[in-house]
Order: C-alpha cells, then structure tokens, then sequence
C-alpha cells in the first residue's frame, strides 16, 4: 500500500467498531444477514456463505462485514473532508483524503475514477461514490461533497443490484425536485430479470442430461485455477471446485456444443463449454469478455 494511502485506511477501520469486521469467521459467529439469490426457477434462496470466501485474499479492496449505521460514519468522515462530526482533531488530513477523489481513469463521459472513488457528474451533480459486490450481497455508499448530504444501500440479494443506481436516481429526485423515473426503473428491471430467467430456464436441462454426465471425466485440472470434480452427490450431479460446490445443468449452445451450467451454489449461470483439444483429452472450457480457462481431464 502507497505510504499515503495507509492514513485512509487507519481512519477507515477506526471508524468501525472492534467486532472483528474483517474477520470472516468472527463476522459469521455473530448476527449477521445470510446472502441470497434467484434459483433457475426463479425462486428466492439462500447461498452457501463458503464462496464469498473467495474474497479474502482481495482485502482490504473487500471483505469488511458492517452494517449501514457504520458505513454511515463514514460517510460522515468523507463529508467532514477528514474529521468526523463532534471531533476535535481529523482522523486523516484533508489533502490526503481529497487526492483520492482525483481523476486517474475516465470511466465514461460523466464519471471518473479516482483512487478506489467513482466521481459522477451525471445529473449535473457531483457525486463520489463506491459500491461492493459478493454472491448475495450488494451494496454502495455515496455522498454529494457540495451539498452535505450522503447515504448507504445495503442488500442481502443478487438481484439487490437492480437497486443501487436506481436508489442513487431517486435521493437525487428528492433532493432536487426530479422527474420521478427511479420507481419505474426498478419494476422495469424487475420485469427484466424474471423474464430473463424463465427465457434461459427453457435452454437448461435439469438434472443434467445423464448421456453427457456419462461421457464427462470426473476430474479436471486448470494450472490456475486448479481441480474441479465432477460427482453425484445424493442423485444430484454436482461441480465440486473445493471452497464451494454446484449443482449443476446441461445446455445446448448455438454452435452445436453442449455446457454445463451451474445453477445452486451462489454461481448460477456459469458456463462451462464440454469438449476436447488436439490430444483428444476430455475438457471444460470457461469464458468471459477477456479470459479463457481451459479445465482438462487429470487422473484422480
């Protein structure tokens, strides 16, 4: 960590109580909220709390367990320019916490990214703001620096997503006399995501289908990423990748290959294209915009 950047992080953590909030497994002794998301039917369920594991080693860009009273406080210290409400002396200076603010990335016509801060002049309004994101949980804290005003969303849902630009949309048409359009918005994404869901629903095959379960290795290695198994696990085929587990689904794809897909865990959707490479060796092939992961058979 930058020399300058550890008075931010003193002054962050000082905020917060002595509960052991970046301790996972304190954070879980105590009373806490339990993460959820959509099953492929689109039902509410719980998600297993062992993939947000996932984030420890990314502390302290993640990971702190609070509640919106104490992100709060900190809101207050950003408004406070480096001194909380009621405080004598400041708990950072304040040209090291407004350096952060400034422009390192432009992120879009109207937002800017600074030092772990978004900056959006969307609306004509300046606004500094982070969110965070985990398997079922999701959440942003924001304050507008010229009008003394801040707020915190925190949610116990993927699809709390839905909530936290729109949530933003309606402090700020309550502040300024807005046209009212956030509360529409949320239905409009609401509509969306179900009919997303029973789209994708009709593509999946559920149990997976047992002649592609047949012809799969059961043990796949990526030098990365390391081992995934494949097992039944009480008559449900799951994708076992250690700190969590799936259930999992096949699914034809457009260019006449097959995928699996995960749809229990916290990982619903996650794709996983069957095939093999030039050797004629079994793999699992994982995607995204800017990655490629190739999983092949090992010997158990």
């Amino acid at each position: 960590m930058d020399d300058h950047l550890r008075p931010i992080a003193r002054a962050f953590l000082s905020v917060f109580d002595k509960s052991g909030l970046v301790d996972f497994a304190r954070a879980l002794r105590g009373d806490h909220a339990s993460g959820h998301g959509l099953d492929p039917e689109g039902r509410t369920v719980v998600i297993p709390m062992p993939i947000n594991r996932s984030v420890i080693p990314l502390r302290p860009a993640g990971g702190v367990w609070s509640s919106a009273r104490d992100m709060l406080r900190y809101v207050h210290l950003e408004l406070g320019r480096g001194t909380l409400a009621g405080a004598k002396r400041p708990l950072v200076s304040e040209a090291n916490l407004l350096a952060r603010r400034e422009a390192q990335v432009s992120i879009g016509q109207d937002s800017k990214y600074g030092m772990g801060l978004d900056v959006n002049t969307k609306y004509g309004v300046p606004l500094v703001h982070h969110g965070g994101s985990l398997f079922g949980f999701k959440a942003d804290m924001l304050w507008l620096p010229d009008h003394d005003v801040g707020a915190v969303i925190l949610t116990n849902s993927d699809t709390g997503g839905a909530l936290l630009g729109t949530f933003t949309r309606a402090l700020l048409e309550q502040l300024f006399d807005g046209k009212p359009e956030a509360a529409e918005d949320v239905s409009i994404i609401g509509r969306n995501i179900k009919q997303a869901i029973a789209k994708e629903r009709t593509l999946l095959t559920i149990p997976a289908d047992p002649v592609v379960v047949a012809s799969l290795a059961p043990r796949y290695l990526e030098p990365k990423l390391g081992v995934i198994t494949l097992h039944d696990v009480g008559g449900v085929f799951t994708l076992d990748a250690g700190e969590w587990q799936s259930q999992v689904a096949t699914r034809p794809n457009e260019d006449g290959t097959v995928s699996l897909v995960t749809v229990g865990g916290g990982l619903r959707g996650l794709p996983l294209v069957i095939g093999r490479n030039a050797e004629g060796k079994r793999q699992l092939t994982v995607r995204d915009a800017q990655h490629e992961y190739v999983f092949v058979e090992a010997a158990e």
